[in-house]
């Protein structure tokens, strides 16, 4: 029997990705797979990619979990992965925790995913010590994103900064274009490659070419937030064309 999900995010106010490459990750799973899903959103007010914009729309983030969960959302995301990783080490568990506590709360209780935990999960799932990433931030904050990654054991031994801190701007960059800017990562012995460590900065279009080209995992945080809500929802985690994650072996 055919089942439909509601798949609830809260995004950045100006994030333009998260409602176009999750649903596409899932419409072509639906070409495959029994499975339906609708979207919902919820948004919080961010323009520039700075510490202390994104540690105010953290603060906004339980009114969004509840206005999702009034929509009886089946899995809820956290469509922000610097805004958690630069609130302190390990704050994805208690942002899922706190979220998970509102959507209780209110009588609509989700599970609850953070596209940080998910990068961080996703990589582990694919048993990944190393990786090299590509990331639009500012210097500072690609280095927040390192620290983070690396206190939950993976070692990051390249990475790029874009440094774009309009967030707009990064929602404008071409999903094609880490192709030829992962070429410059150093790969030498890593186990997977982040082609996007920002769910606003589009690379879904890059995903199974960079793959293709290496012979390594290659994957996201869209990609990993996409598989996380699956385990969450106990699907199978395949959508094909999105690289190893999303292969259903994991």
């Amino acid at each position: 029997m055919q089942k439909n999900y509601r798949i609830g995010q809260i995004v950045p106010s100006s994030n333009t990705t998260m409602e176009t490459e999750i649903p596409q990750m899932l419409w072509q799973r639906q070409q495959v797979e029994p499975e339906r899903f609708t979207f919902h959103s919820s948004r919080m007010r961010m323009q520039k990619v700075t510490k202390e914009e994104l540690a105010a729309m953290d603060a906004d983030s339980d009114r969004c979990a509840i206005e999702l969960a009034d929509a009886r959302v089946d899995v809820l995301g956290y469509a922000c992965l610097v805004a958690i990783m630069s609130m302190g080490r390990g704050y994805h568990r208690v942002a899922e925790e706190r979220l998970q506590r509102r959507t209780q709360e209110t009588g609509g209780p989700a599970p609850v995913v953070t596209s940080a935990g998910a990068l961080v999960d996703g990589l582990k799932a694919i048993g990944a010590k190393k990786v090299s990433l590509l990331a639009p931030y500012m210097k500072p904050l690609t280095a927040l994103v390192i620290d983070y990654i690396e206190n939950e054991g993976i070692e990051v031994v390249d990475s790029i900064s874009l440094e774009i801190a309009d967030n707009l701007e990064v929602g404008r960059q071409d999903p094609m274009a880490p192709i030829e800017i992962t070429r410059k990562l150093n790969i030498q012995g890593v186990d997977a490659v982040v082609a996007s460590a920002c769910v606003q900065m589009p690379s879904l279009g890059s995903i199974q070419p960079i793959e293709d080209r290496l012979g390594l995992p290659v994957i996201s945080s869209s990609v990993a937030t996409t598989y996380m809500m699956l385990k969450k929802l106990g699907l199978k985690t395949y959508a094909p064309g999105f690289g190893s994650l999303l292969s259903g072996r994991y």
